[in-house]
């Protein structure tokens, strides 16, 4: 069975090609990241090499012992999502990071390339995850979500305006993200900033936005990270066809703060209602 066979690759070629035909991914624009488990590795491992040119270690510009040892599939930096599936070991690959998580190495695929130039973004949040999570979460992803990303141009990058406006339009936003969406102002796309702010956002949300740049989600699968992201984008989208069409005003009729009160109670979820803010005028 070729290493493209294997359940993991399988799954992140569809979510890149489910991510692709939403329209989240002009030309080489967004990443996904999957942390391999042991099945996985023990499947791919006969097709792994560290053999070679191109097989050298790589520092990462920092250092993290929770990342030791650990192997990551991940997007190519530069290919576009919509090629992964017609050329996976060109357009994604396999990285395997050192005894003391400060450097890696492509153990497969990402021929004659390297990582996604979010990399380091992908890492620090996997980071997070095997600490807080014991390792269950595995996905990082990053979109650039249009809604989300128009959104961000008229809502100030604060969290209490964000999750009034994304939780008052669909119930379902709160039922995934009962903890609201992190929101960070622009920084600079790959820079060491972005990573360490996005890892410290992600210790509390699931969900980042990131202003005039997309979203980035954390999550146990690829269909949880997919469906997380497809939510919060769509409750943007309808938010701002709401506001648009009250002259672009807010919204008169979103969801009460005692009704997501009333949800999270039913689901066993919890509720900080000081997490609100009226969205900007």
């Amino acid at each position: 069975m070729p290493i493209e066979q294997a359940n993991c690759m399988r799954r992140f070629v569809r979510m890149c090609a489910d991510a692709w035909e939403q329209g989240w991914h002009e030309s080489n624009a967004g990443n996904l990241s999957y942390r391999l488990d042991e099945e996985d590795i023990r499947v791919c491992m006969p097709f792994f090499s560290i053999k070679g040119e191109g097989h050298e270690w790589h520092g990462l510009g920092f250092a993290d012992s929770d990342l030791a040892g650990q192997f990551f599939m991940v997007t190519a930096g530069g290919s576009p999502l919509r090629k992964v599936g017609i050329d996976p070991a060109i357009n994604c690959g396999v990285v395997e990071i050192d005894g003391e998580g400060k450097a890696w190495r492509k153990v497969w695929g990402l021929k004659g390339t390297h990582p996604t130039s979010e990399f380091s973004s992908h890492l620090l949040a996997h980071a997070v995850f095997i600490r807080e999570t014991d390792g269950d979460n595995r996905v990082v992803y990053h979109a650039h979500a249009p809604n989300v990303t128009a959104l961000s141009l008229l809502l100030e990058p604060d969290e209490a305006q964000w999750n009034r406006a994304l939780w008052g339009v669909m119930t379902e936003v709160i039922m995934l993200a009962p903890q609201g969406v992190g929101v960070l102002p622009w920084m600079l796309p790959g820079s060491k900033e972005l990573a360490v702010r996005t890892a410290a956002k992600l210790e509390a949300h699931d969900a980042v936005v990131w202003t005039q740049h997309g979203i980035i989600v954390r999550e146990q699968t690829f269909d949880d990270a997919f469906g997380l992201a497809h939510a919060i984008e769509k409750a943007a989208g309808i938010y701002l066809n709401a506001r648009a069409a009250n002259g672009g005003h807010r919204p008169e009729h979103l969801v009460s703060p005692a009704q997501l009160a009333a949800i999270c109670e039913k689901m066993g979820l919890d509720f900080d209602v000081s997490a609100l803010a009226a969205p900007d005028e």
